[in-house]
């Protein structure tokens, strides 16, 4: 009998999510040391949530299927579906309903972390990524919402950009929602679909959108997107009405007001900003970038925003009779990431250890005590992780670009000294062990 071949398991990762390499985590943690600064600076105190939540907890706009797969990465528990998280706003609005007579009112909440979204991946736009959030919740003033918009641009600012780098853009559901009045459109699904059309304007531009507005749009890959079925002429409504400059709802005239109380001026009015979400009630904002974005191959992307949010103030009353008024802003850490990378040298380096080679394995108790001595003066450092030939430790050392190794072998332990080679000179110096660290510190 042939004997049946041993299947293998792929290296390759499923569409839509990447391994992260030391760079950019080095960047993340950049980002997120000034995101944590700037959040305690406003006031606003730190949350965690579940990654997963009750399915039906999560929002009313998921799918209507059997199975709820478009969109989130769900599975049945005990009779219940539960869904990986796809932004942190739905679990905000759950805990603050939970926890509605322990919280403070109104609620400054921030949050970091992982989402998913079940949905086509694209430059820039994973299935899995990291979400900031900034929320105030308990409140109808637009000052919330105004200050929002103030603190995401001094966390940009604090992460490399200019000013002249990236936009604001504001505007409200209240022209959308006039908007539908004007053209009698009533249907909550057909009124989703169009905001979703519009939200993808900056990404795929007019000509591609209104396609998503009318029957339908085929995407390079052939995917199919179903459209809201509007008339040629309904269409052009939209079109005329998205090229108005300057607002005329009475909360964005606020929220332009207060931003000249905080003389911020980075922000401009614009009607085609949407939000795909269809819980946002009011004011709605964007951040965009000024900047070309290139992919991995060099070739110039359309990026899209890196964020952006609104005010929600019915969500919460989903989970009971709740009259909680809310606005957030959320920022996805992996694009603004992958843009400050090309944008900015961060002159990040990563901390690589010294490496104590191995001559000896029976010396281990010797290599042990140089060991301890650096590490108590707070020095990166190491022994040889292996077994090998000076040659190959070198290599090693070599690789992960350690700034020096110590050779410490019999002639060196008789003499109580250690030779120091700094790879990146390629100087060996003799050094006593009891003046080890210092001279250490003196040479790296």
């Amino acid at each position: 009998m042939q004997k049946e071949k041993k299947l293998k398991p792929s290296k390759e990762l499923p569409s839509g999510f990447v391994d992260r390499q030391e760079t950019e985590l080095l960047i993340r943690d950049f980002v997120i040391s000034n995101i944590k600064e700037v959040m305690i600076k406003y006031g606003f105190q730190y949350l965690e949530t579940p990654s997963f939540e009750y399915t039906d907890s999560i929002g009313k706009f998921l799918p209507d299927k059997e199975r709820p797969g478009e969109g989130v990465f769900s599975f049945k528990d005990e009779n219940k579906w539960i869904s990986l998280r796809y932004d942190l706003t739905a679990p905000l609005a759950r805990y603050v309903a939970k926890n509605f007579n322990e919280i403070p009112k109104p609620f400054k909440r921030y949050q970091l972390g992982t989402v998913w979204r079940n949905e086509k991946p694209g430059p820039g736009r994973y299935r899995e990524f990291l979400q900031f959030d900034a929320d105030f919740v308990g409140t109808n003033s637009l000052q919330a919402d105004a200050e929002l918009c103030v603190l995401i641009s001094e966390i940009l600012e604090r992460c490399g950009l200019d000013k002249s780098d990236y936009t604001v853009k504001i505007s409200s559901r209240k022209f959308t929602n006039n908007l539908f009045k004007k053209l009698n459109i009533n249907s909550d699904e057909q009124k989703t679909t169009i905001l979703r059309a519009l939200d993808k304007i900056d990404r795929l531009g007019w000509n591609e959108a209104q396609k998503l507005l009318g029957e339908g749009r085929k995407d390079k890959s052939g995917d199919y997107t179903k459209g809201a079925n509007l008339k040629n002429d309904e269409i052009k409504i939209i079109e005329n009405a998205l090229k108005i400059n300057e607002p005329d709802t009475e909360d964005i005239l606020e929220i332009i007001n207060i931003f000249k109380a905080y003389n911020f001026k980075n922000y401009k009015f614009d009607p085609s900003v949407v939000r795909g979400l269809e819980y946002y009630t009011g004011p709605i904002f964007e951040v965009n970038l000024n900047f070309e974005v290139k992919n991995l191959k060099g070739q110039t992307i359309q990026f899209g925003s890196i964020g952006g949010g609104g005010r929600y103030d019915n969500l919460v009353s989903n989970f009971g009779n709740l009259d909680y008024p809310a606005t957030g802003i959320s920022i996805g850490l992996d694009r603004v990431i992958f843009a400050l990378m090309q944008k900015k040298d961060f002159k990040l380096k990563a901390t690589r250890p010294i490496m104590i080679c191995v001559f000896d394995k029976n010396n281990i108790k010797k290599y042990v005590e140089i060991l301890n001595k650096l590490r108590e003066a707070n020095i990166s450092s190491e022994i040889y992780p292996g077994e090998g030939k000076i040659k190959k430790q070198m290599e090693r050392a070599n690789k992960i670009e350690c700034p020096g190794v110590i050779f410490y072998g019999d002639d060196e332990i008789k003499k109580a000294e250690v030779k120091f080679r700094n790879l990146k000179t390629g100087k060996e110096t003799s050094i006593k062990v009891e003046n080890l660290t210092n001279e250490i510190k003196r040479l790296i």
